[in-house]
């Protein structure tokens, strides 16, 4: 590998830093006290904006919280526990468990496989907050490949496919008589298409009555993107020899070979480099201006988007192979358990596609094309879904997924699987 010591240098220079994010953090809070008589004033505003925005852009994000402590159904609050249900080396399988004043309905579960692409599960909290009141909702939490300590074994996309399975089975509708229904987000849309069809050419029992993939890139040969073309372009080998970096001492998974999350976050900022720049100028003159509400909607935004992860090696090597160079899912040619991956095996479980007018990461028609690779799955039980006016993010959040696209996931799943 090339330049491998570079997840050493970016661990140096986070540390050389220290000092200076130290005597920062005390300037922003000098200059915002209001025992000192210049935070009122320009220059002490623009000095306590100034070390914030410094603070911020050299800071190590931890991992985020969902913080998902109540929902409201039919106009009353219902507290919420977040629990681990199921567990694995490499993921966890939240429930948000609601606790009922007094009997309920049942309601579908729902389980959302969350990206494993360098961000936390949590990236997706407007997507499980949007669907609380409704089902029973679970979600995968997939591990920071870099705090699991090599000796515990690694992690490729045959494992994400079994696990998958896995926590079907732990959901299983057999046990209550409730169905299980699934959304891939984004990279899980692959894997998830991939593990349901696996199960129904065995014709398995535990089988999710629905799957809704949301801009994931089930064939990217459609409408390519600025990722896919450099994906296809450099090959597999090209992301091992300048992305692939032993983690270094103290992590726990010290000299375990992973995808940097910084080398992630650094791509997809890349994409839309002016765009955060001005985010952050924006912010700047929130401070300024005193307009906390504002300031604080950005401290949400990127405490969330600079939190990242690292990946196994093999996973993301795989995945890269497999869906962006070499098409398998859809030439039909991608295997597990040395068997082929057979879409038209499909024919029990419901299908909803999700895309978005602008979405830059996966281009239009990618994800439409599960609905045309499945093609033994009843046309009642197919839906493709395009909402105008949004990227990528705004297929899984904001105002339009709330208003448009939640609505009509339930609308589809009522009508494939009524409880």
């Amino acid at each position: 590998m090339n330049d491998s010591y570079s997840y050493e240098w970016h661990e140096l220079a986070y540390l050389a830093l220290a000092p200076a994010r130290a005597v920062s953090d005390i300037a922003r809070v000098w200059f915002k006290s209001p025992l000192n008589p210049l935070s009122h004033t320009p220059v002490g505003r623009n000095v306590a904006a100034s070390a914030e925005l410094f603070e911020r852009l050299t800071r190590r994000y931890g991992k985020p919280v969902f913080g998902l402590d109540e929902t409201f159904v039919d106009g009353q609050t219902v507290p919420i526990i977040e629990t681990v249900v199921w567990e694995r080396t490499f993921c966890r399988l939240l429930h948000f468990e609601r606790q009922w004043p007094r009997a309920h309905a049942p309601q579908a579960k729902l389980l959302i496989v969350a990206p494993m692409s360098g961000h936390y599960a949590t990236l997706l909290r407007g997507t499980v907050e949007a669907f609380l009141p409704f089902y029973d909702v679970y979600i995968t939490d997939w591990a920071n490949a870099r705090m699991v300590p090599i000796a515990r074994g690694g992690f490729d996309l045959a494992d994400y496919i079994d696990y998958l399975i896995d926590i079907f089975r732990f959901l299983s509708a057999r046990e209550d008589g409730l169905p299980l229904h699934t959304i891939g987000v984004c990279q899980p849309a692959v894997p998830l298409l991939a593990a349901i069809a696996h199960l129904e050419k065995q014709h398995d029992p535990d089988v999710p009555a629905s799957m809704v993939l949301m801009g994931g890139p089930i064939d990217t040969r459609r409408s390519p993107t600025a990722v896919n073309k450099i994906a296809e372009s450099r090959g597999s080998k090209w992301f091992k020899d300048h992305c692939i970096h032993p983690v270094p001492y103290p992590y726990p998974g010290a000299r375990r070979l992973v995808y940097p999350g910084f080398l992630q976050l650094s791509g997809f900022m890349a994409m839309n480099f002016d765009r955060h720049v001005n985010a952050h100028i924006e912010m700047f003159n929130h401070l300024m201006e005193g307009d906390g509400d504002s300031a604080e909607k950005h401290r949400e935004f990127y405490d969330e988007y600079l939190a990242v992860m690292d990946l196994t090696a093999e996973f993301y090597l795989q995945t890269i192979e497999t869906v962006f160079v070499r098409h398998l899912l859809p030439e039909g040619k991608m295997t597990h358990d040395n068997q082929f991956i057979d879409l038209s095996a499909i024919n029990r479980t419901a299908l909803m596609t999700v895309e978005g007018e602008k979405d830059d990461i996966s281009g239009l028609g990618q994800t439409k094309a599960a609905q045309d690779l499945c093609i033994n799955i009843p046309s009642k039980l197919k839906l493709h879904y395009q909402q105008d006016n949004v990227g990528h993010y705004g297929v899984f959040n904001g105002s339009r997924y709330r208003q448009f696209i939640a609505p009509k996931i339930r609308e589809f799943h009522a009508a494939v699987a009524p409880v």
